[in-house]
């Protein structure tokens, strides 16, 4: 075995040197093949860390909210209902029921990160003639900011608030001609009005949230919205944020709540996630068809050209195992050689392009984590498909007849 092994290698290298022009190329196609599988799957999964980062720091990954209203219709004692129309009722802004047991138990369950309980509604914010209708969303900084994390995005003034405090979004503070330190005059549908202090302003990268969010201290909400003591929602961060669909099923499930879960809010983000996905993989799968054609006719040639040195081989008692051996290492050997020139051209690459793509704001378009294991991956992938591609001419050359390669 040990000597077949040093005839098969020795063979399969001195064939490769001798053809250096078809070997060149050939490491060449695979180096860029191979680049490109690289390059393409590490920039598609920082693209996806980032925009999932942005998502589930702009937003809680469960969120806990109280049964929606439903009409009963009155029945007769018999069974039948009096009315055969339902109108369904308008929904009001309600407080979880029992929000602090629901958030202590929250907070004791060991897939549960932070739990945070927040009061949410509409208002209008006045400011001089100018006028916006608002969004209020009412929280205890310390345990709100770990889940949507809005210190990240102020870009004037500072996240701490107290009860005379607000922040606003970078749209709104334009639309109404307000800066750090002005005063707006914050009037609920339902509730007394209040004057509140600009004290930071904030840019989610999302013109309708920065229009319409604004952030209170949560006394400030319940008051504002007549909820004193009340939680209109409880926010969620998990420790697997894949999971949160299941992690919200199994809450709603067990409490008298509802309970929604980034997965499902964000449909189609998971939809350009999954078609994103689904591109990328055909785009491997035909630069690793192109790489295995290319290996295959390379090694078909040096089928062809080595025909004589083969019968040679066959002649002096080489049997046709190890002929068939000595193009699939050659195949295997092409394969590995290209993947690691290709794995140093594909990085190399996305070093390039990281330190040249930028977002319209400055920032980075994508975060440059480079994973060993993509490197593994794409070497075993490039030398499994030199080995496959080698098969079919390996096959060629084994059943070669001595006498007539010696001849032709």
């Amino acid at each position: 075995m040990k000597r077949w092994l040093t005839f098969a290698w020795i063979a399969a290298l001195r064939f490769l040197a001798e053809g250096r022009m078809q070997t060149g190329f050939i490491l060449s196609g695979i180096a860029i093949g191979v680049g490109v599988i690289v390059f393409m799957s590490a920039m598609l999964s920082g693209l996806q860390a980032n925009f999932t980062n942005r998502v589930l720091t702009s937003q809680p990954q469960i969120q806990i909210v109280p049964p929606k209203e439903v009409a009963r219709p009155l029945r007769w004692d018999l069974g039948v209902a009096e009315a055969a129309v339902v109108q369904q009722p308008t929904q009001r802004v309600l407080s979880v029921d029992q929000w602090q047991t629901i958030l202590a138990s929250m907070r004791a369950r060991p897939d549960v990160v932070t739990a945070a309980p927040t009061v949410s509604g509409s208002a209008l914010a006045v400011r001089g003639d100018a006028s916006r209708s608002i969004g209020i969303f009412g929280m205890e900084p310390e345990d709100y900011f770990r889940i949507v994390r809005i210190p990240d995005y102020i870009v004037a003034g500072v996240s701490d608030i107290g009860s005379d405090d607000i922040l606003v979004g970078l749209d709104l503070a334009n639309d109404l001609g307000a800066t750090i330190g002005d005063k707006l005059n914050v009037i609920p549908a339902a509730g007394a009005s209040r004057t509140l202090t600009i004290r930071g302003i904030f840019d989610l990268g999302n013109k309708g949230a920065n229009e319409r969010n604004t952030y209170v201290a949560l006394r400030t909400a319940q008051s504002l919205l007549g909820l004193i003591g009340g939680a209109t929602t409880i926010d969620i961060t998990v420790t697997d944020v894949y999971a949160a669909e299941t992690i919200a099923q199994d809450i709603q499930s067990s409490l008298p709540v509802e309970a929604d879960s980034w997965i499902k809010t964000n449909a189609q983000f998971f939809t350009a996630i999954n078609a994103q996905n689904l591109s990328s993989t055909l785009i491997r799968v035909f630069v690793a068809l192109s790489v295995a054609f290319g290996i295959a006719a390379v090694l078909v040639v040096s089928v062809l050209q080595r025909s004589k040195d083969i019968g040679i081989l066959r002649a002096m008692g080489s049997s046709r195992g190890q002929i068939l051996r000595l193009f699939l290492i050659q195949g295997g050997i092409l394969g590995f050689l290209g993947s690691l020139a290709g794995s140093v051209l594909g990085a190399a690459a996305l070093v390039v392009w990281h330190a040249y793509a930028r977002q319209a704001n400055g920032t980075e378009l994508f975060p440059l984590t480079i994973d060993p294991s993509l490197f593994v991956s794409s070497a075993a992938l490039a030398t499994l498909t030199g080995v496959v591609a080698g098969l079919v001419p390996a096959l060629r050359a084994a059943r070669l007849d001595p006498v007539e390669a010696i001849r032709g």
